[in-house]
C-alpha cells in the first residue's frame, strides 16, 4: 500500500448481535462547546489526519480509501499499517491523530493516551473478524483441530502432522509424515494478543502455558513482520501453519476449530456470535468500550478465534478542523455504508443498528476546544 495517498483504515464492522456488549452501561453524553458546530456534511471535511496501527484490516483498507475520499475529495487521511502496538505508541506520543488497534488499551496505555489527549479518549470497537488458522500441508484441505491440539502445535509440543492428537481430530483422514513449522508475528500485534487470549481460555488448564500477550510468547519456528508476511511465510513452506485475519488468508487452506461437539470454520456469521455474550470493561472512561469475549464458548455455530479492532481518538482536539475531520472519519467507519463496504470486501461482521446507536454518542463526543 502506498503511504501518503488518501487512505482511511483502522477498524470496521462489528457483530450484528452485539447488543449485550453495551447493555447496562451508562450512555456517553455529547460534549458541548464546539462539538455542536462540527457538521456531519461530508463535503465539509478537509485537511489532513494521520493514523497508524493494525495491519489486520488491510483488505478493507482499500475499500475505505475509495469510499471516504470519494465523498471527501479535500480530505487527506494518511494511515500507516505498522501494527497495533506501534500504532498505540505513536498515538500516545502525539505522532498521529488516531490509531487502530486489535486490542483494547491496557491500564498503562490508557493512562498514556489520556495524558496525550489532555483528558479522555474515544475507544470504540469497529471491526470484528475471524482469525483464520492458515496452513500449507500437501494433500490436506480439510484440517480440524481441537483447542488443546492447536495450543500444542503452537507451543511445539506437537511437531509432526502425523501426530496421534491431530489424527484424533481428523478420523479416517491421512496426514503426512511432515514436520510442522509454526509461523507467528515478529512485531507487537493485536492479532497475536487475541490469538493467545483464545488459546489460554479455550485449551484447558494445561493447554497453553504462556501469557496472553501482543508479543509472541512461545517458541517460534518462523517469525514474520505483519500479516502479509505471515501469509507469505506459510505459503512458501510445506508443513507451515500460522494465524492471520481471515480477510487475508488468500488461497491458503483454513482449519476448522472444535467448539463444543462440532468443528467450525472462520466466517463473519460465526464470528459475530461471539459478541452475543461480550461484556464492556469497567472504569475505562465514558467513551471507552473495551470488550471481554467468551473465548471458551460451546455455543453451536460460533467461531471464537476472533479479533476486535478499536478506533482510538481524542475526545478533544485543540484544532477545530482536525476534530471535524477525525470525527468525520470515525462517523464513516461506523456508518451503514462503511460497514457494508468493509463486510463485502473483507468478510467482517457488520455493525448492527442497535450497537451503532450505542457507540454513536462516543464518536459524536470528538470535538474541538480546551481540554
Amino acid at each position: 500500500m502506498q503511504h501518503g495517498s488518501r487512505i482511511l483504515v483502522g477498524a470496521v464492522g462489528l457483530a450484528a448481535t452485539g447488543v449485550l456488549l453495551l447493555a447496562g452501561c451508562a450512555q456517553p453524553t455529547r460534549v458541548g462547546g464546539d462539538a455542536g458546530n462540527i457538521a456531519n456534511d461530508a463535503a465539509s471535511f478537509s485537511g489532513t489526519a494521520r493514523g497508524a496501527g493494525a495491519t489486520s484490516a488491510e483488505v478493507a483498507m482499500q475499500t475505505w480509501i475509495t469510499g471516504f475520499t470519494a465523498d471527501n475529495p479535500d480530505a487527506f487521511i494518511d494511515y500507516k499499517p505498522v501494527g497495533s502496538g506501534a500504532g498505540l505508541e505513536q498515538f500516545a506520543a502525539g505522532d498521529v491523530d488516531f490509531a487502530a488497534s486489535d486490542e483494547s488499551l491496557a491500564d498503562q496505555e490508557l493512562a498514556k493516551a489520556n495524558a496525550r489527549c489532555g483528558g479522555e479518549i474515544v475507544q470504540v470497537p469497529l471491526y470484528v473478524s475471524p482469525i483464520a488458522i492458515v496452513y500449507n500441508v500437501p494433500g490436506v484441505t480439510d484440517l480440524q483441530l481441537a483447542p488443546s491440539t492447536l495450543a500444542g502445535i503452537f507451543d511445539h509440543q506437537i511437531t509432526n502432522w502425523n501426530d496421534p492428537l491431530i489424527a484424533a481430530d481428523n478420523p479416517g483422514k491421512t496426514r503426512p509424515l511432515l514436520t510442522i513449522t509454526t509461523v507467528s508475528r515478529a512485531d507487537r500485534s493485536g492479532t497475536t494478543n487475541n490469538f493467545t487470549d483464545y488459546l489460554k481460555a479455550a485449551s484447558g488448564f494445561s493447554g497453553w502455558r504462556h501469557q496472553v500477550s501482543d508479543a509472541w510468547p512461545a517458541p517460534s519456528g518462523v517469525a514474520a513482520q505483519g500479516t502479509s508476511n505471515v501469509v507469505h511465510a506459510v505459503t512458501e513452506r510445506a508443513g507451515a501453519i500460522g494465524y492471520v485475519d481471515a480477510s487475508q488468508a488468500r488461497s491458503l487452506s483454513t482449519a476448522k476449530i472444535k467448539v463444543g461437539n462440532e468443528y467450525v470454520g472462520p466466517s463473519a456469521e460465526a464470528a459475530a456470535k461471539v459478541l452475543e455474550t461480550a461484556k464492556r470493561a469497567d472504569n475505562q472512561g465514558r467513551y471507552s468500550f473495551a470488550l471481554t469475549l467468551d473465548r471458551d464458548t460451546t455455543a453451536s455455530g460460533t467461531y471464537p478465534v476472533v479479533l476486535v479492532s478499536y478506533g482510538i481518538a481524542c475526545a478533544k482536539y485543540p484544532n477545530f478542523a482536525k476534530a471535524a475531520l477525525v470525527r468525520g472519519v470515525f462517523t464513516y467507519l461506523a456508518s451503514a455504508k462503511g460497514q457494508a463496504a468493509a463486510a463485502k470486501a473483507a468478510g467482517s461482521a457488520p455493525l448492527s443498528e442497535a450497537v451503532r446507536t450505542q457507540i454513536t454518542p462516543a464518536v459524536e463526543a470528538i470535538s474541538a476546544g480546551p481540554t
